[in-house]
């Protein structure tokens, strides 16, 4: 048999069966409808005495097809595949190279063997898109490897390198790079006449409760909100304390609810919109891209080092330069430090600090950029500043050489406009930690070339960002959703809201601080106008009295010296005092009001972002929101998740309290449709 997405080969008694599915052997309807005809084949040859599976291209299968999610079935069902490979009267043998993953990884498990080499990796991340491996994934690990590896692979969705799998009884036998079929043909001969034949779903598995329960505590914040884990934690326990049968009844009982549930559909979205996001609109996919083997930033504080340490990581040459010897040395102390301490985790080696400290340039003069590819200006939010800054990198740096400002409100028009270049400038707008948050907001000036703005997206995914692209406005797409959300929170606490109760609804929908909460990480006084005797609002009096944020020990809460919060009587006086020189009478907020007022304006604001075109898509801003902000991705980010509330309820929650309707908003509530 060689029809194309598999095909077959005879060699001896064995036969070879090979998918061809590129780019990434996804399981889909072709590639199961070849591998049951080849099962066919293999059962009606009596020469043949074992199968081996194997891939061509990259990788094993490295999953079902994504594109199949939602869409009616296609037989035959890959667990039907696997019943059959499994129950199969000849061994069947699994050859691994790439990545075995979700249905890749469950399909090998039918398996009645499996050989590795050791670069593969092994796992189910059906998690990470909030479901579970339903194609007997969460039965049949549990056999293999045991309750706690189980957890870990089902509920954490992380692979595991072939020498780890190995050592569980996951992987058979280790073979050498680049000589995985050979090795497998020589499992396969040695195996071919054993008997009985192993199968997976044979096997027990010895319950473990004591074990359950731990991770449950370990991960209960990891997983706070989240369907997905519990349901496969649910179902390793069912593998514990049900026959297989039953067993897979259960996973397919949770698997239907997950796939069919809000979740999973959020969860599936922020997979396919980062994709989309690098793409960019009006410009050719073929532009030729500008090289960047070299970059320079200007500001080596906490946001300047967090950028550098992106290239230096990537293997690009950073000259980084600073105003003052003394904070020169600080920035680049914090870089080692950082590194070292990554060292010490064990997720770098000593050389590859060492690798990474060696393509550092500190220096004290912008003149050192002249041979930079990309400059990124990483200084405080100051117009004339960075005017100033950008002006003399325009006589510096050389031609074709991209200037980018890591601005987070300020007009890159104007700033590009101190150039004599501003076709080379950019907005970079990186978020802190700049070495740690994925996203990366690309600000499309007026005038930036179509080269320069391909180029930076595609450097974004070398230095490992989700890159999204924004248009020249106050805040871009994130910080401008975020102002109305900050400017209700603070109103509600005039009203008679307390920053506690804010934060809880925030928390409680699924953001990892709230707007109180994240003002004091990040510092009260950021933006302060610094005269303790001007007192206009709630903030100025806090700064006025030292209560910075967490690095002061205070601000809307009190820290201890371990920076855990509680609710300050000093702050609750001060709202207190605010509210009566208003002449604001207290009254009771409903949690609901909050959600309408803080989250609802963000949703507006959104589809103003979308109407003026300051997004190229829906989905972008949610991108923005999920990598930046830390909207829960269980709920999509705000554009899809106004399609889950109900774009008339929140169009109907903006009118109850004045605020003008975004004309999208409007239409789209209208048709009572999402984003």
């Amino acid at each position: 048999m060689s029809d194309f997405p598999i095909s077959t080969e005879k060699r001896g008694d064995i036969l070879i069966v090979t998918s061809n599915n590129p780019p990434v052997n996804a399981l889909g309807a072709g590639v199961r409808t070849g591998l049951e005809a080849a099962l066919n084949e293999a059962a009606a040859d009596d020469g043949i005495k074992a199968i081996v599976l194997i891939c061509a291209g990259q990788t094993f299968f490295a999953g079902a097809d994504i594109t199949e999610f939602g869409k009616p079935p296609v037989e035959p069902m890959l667990p039907a595949i696997i019943a059959r490979m499994e129950s199969f009267d000849k061994p069947v043998i699994a050859a691994i190279h790439g990545t075995a993953l979700g249905g890749g990884l469950e399909t090998a498990l039918g398996a009645h063997y499996r050989v590795a080499v050791p670069s593969a990796k092994l796992g189910v991340p059906e998690v990470k898109l909030g479901l579970l491996p339903g194609a007997g994934g969460t039965q049949r690990l549990p056999r293999v490897v045991g309750v706690k590896a189980a957890l870990e692979m089902t509920a954490k969705g992380d692979p595991v390198p072939a020498s780890k799998a190995h050592q569980w009884g996951l992987v058979d036998h280790l073979a050498e790079e680049g000589a995985l079929l050979d090795a497998a043909l020589a499992f396969a001969d040695k195996v071919k006449d054993v008997r009985p034949i192993p199968r997976v779903s044979e096997k027990s598995v010895a319950a473990d409760d004591a074990a359950i329960e731990a991770f449950r505590k370990e991960n209960a914040r990891k997983f706070r909100g989240f369907d997905a884990p519990a349901a496969n934690i649910a179902c390793v326990e069912a593998a514990t304390r049900l026959p297989f049968a039953e067993g897979l009844e259960f996973e397919r009982g949770e698997f239907m609810k997950l796939m069919f549930g809000s979740q999973s559909a959020a969860q599936r979205h922020i997979f396919f919109a980062e994709r989309k996001a690098s793409k960019i609109d009006g410009i050719a996919s073929d532009v030729a891209l500008r090289p960047i083997a070299k970059v320079g930033v200007i500001g080596a504080g906490t946001m300047g080092g967090g950028i550098t340490m992106n290239f230096l990581s990537a293997g690009i040459a950073v000259t980084i330069v600073e105003q003052a010897e003394d904070a020169l040395n600080r920035g680049v102390g914090v870089i080692r430090k950082n590194y070292e301490a990554s060292a010490a985790k064990g997720r770098l080696t000593t050389e590859q600090v060492e690798t990474a400290m060696g393509l550092l340039t500190p220096s004290l003069s912008l003149d050192d950029l002249a041979d930079c590819d990309l400059i990124i200006e990483a200084i405080f939010e100051n117009m004339d500043v960075k005017k100033e800054v950008f002006g003399k990198l325009d006589a510096i740096a050389k031609p074709g050489a991209i200037l980018a400002s890591n601005t987070s409100y300020l007009n890159v028009d104007e700033i590009a406009a101190s150039t004599s270049r501003p076709n080379d400038v950019v907005g970079m707008h990186f978020f802190s930690p700049a070495n740690v948050m994925k996203l990366l907001e690309v600000v499309r000036g007026a005038k930036t070339a179509d080269d320069v703005l391909a180029t930076v997206m595609a450097l974004a995914k070398k230095i490992k960002k989700v890159a999204v692209v924004a248009g020249v406005c106050h805040g871009f797409i994130g910080n401008r959703m975020l102002m109305p959300r900050q400017v209700e929170a603070n109103k509600l606490l005039m009203e008679g809201a307390t920053p506690e109760q804010i934060d809880r609804v925030h928390v409680e929908f699924g953001m990892p601080m709230g707007p109180f909460q994240m003002s004091d990480l990040a510092g009260v006084d950021i933006g302060w106008h610094r005269d303790p005797s001007r007192i206009e609002s709630i903030r100025d009096a806090l700064c006025a009295e030292d209560r910075w944020g967490q690095k002061k020990g205070a601000g809307f809460y009190d820290y201890d010296e371990k920076r855990n919060p509680t609710p300050s009587v000093r702050v609750a006086e001060i709202i207190e005092d605010f509210r009566s020189r208003s002449n604001m009478p207290k009254r009771e907020i409903s949690d609901q009001e909050i959600i309408e007022r803080t989250l609802y304006t963000m949703v507006n604001e959104g589809a103003m972002i979308l109407e003026e075109g300051m997004a190229q898509r829906a989905s972008d801003v949610d991108v923005v929101w999920i990598y930046g902000y830390g909207w829960p991705i269980y709920r999509g980010g705000p554009m899809f998740w106004a399609g889950l509330e109900g774009t008339p309820k929140i169009v109907e929650g903006l009118k109850k309290h004045g605020f003008a309707v975004s004309p999208l908003l409007a239409e789209k509530a209208e048709k009572n449709e999402g984003f």
